[in-house]
């Protein structure tokens, strides 16, 4: 019998044979690893908290300019982007492309993701 962590590490597995993806993990709000898909490069530890850095950062900032919460934030550079998406309010997916990453159908994979993740938290 796979375990929750099993599965969603699965999830992160198909989204990086979507393209193109370096690495992936869900963390908590906090940057707490939950699961992850990385290249030997990367600690999990460290790009959740990266994670989580973002996407609170971007939060307080949108907070102040009495703006809603966005959807994702994406920093752009010219060798891969960073992706942050809320999963729910105390989950974050964090991506990485590779450079020359199409970021339309990364996202529409990123997506997929959430929704397969979020499911797979509520049950």
């Amino acid at each position: 019998m796979s375990t929750i962590r099993n599965r969603l590490e699965d999830i992160l597995m198909n989204l990086h044979d979507a393209g193109n993806i370096e690495a992936t993990v869900i963390a908590s709000r906090d940057g707490l690893v939950i699961a992850y898909h990385l290249s030997y490069r990367f600690k999990p530890e460290t790009f959740a908290a990266l994670g989580a850095t973002m996407s609170g950062a971007a939060r307080r900032a949108i907070i102040n300019l009495k703006k809603p919460i966005p959807d994702r934030i994406i920093t752009e550079s010219k060798d891969g982007d960073i992706i942050v998406m809320d999963v729910n309010q105390r989950v974050l997916l964090v991506v990485m492309t590779n450079d020359g990453a199409n970021l339309g159908m990364v996202l529409i994979g990123i997506e997929d993701a959430v929704l397969k993740i979020k499911e797979l938290l509520e049950s």
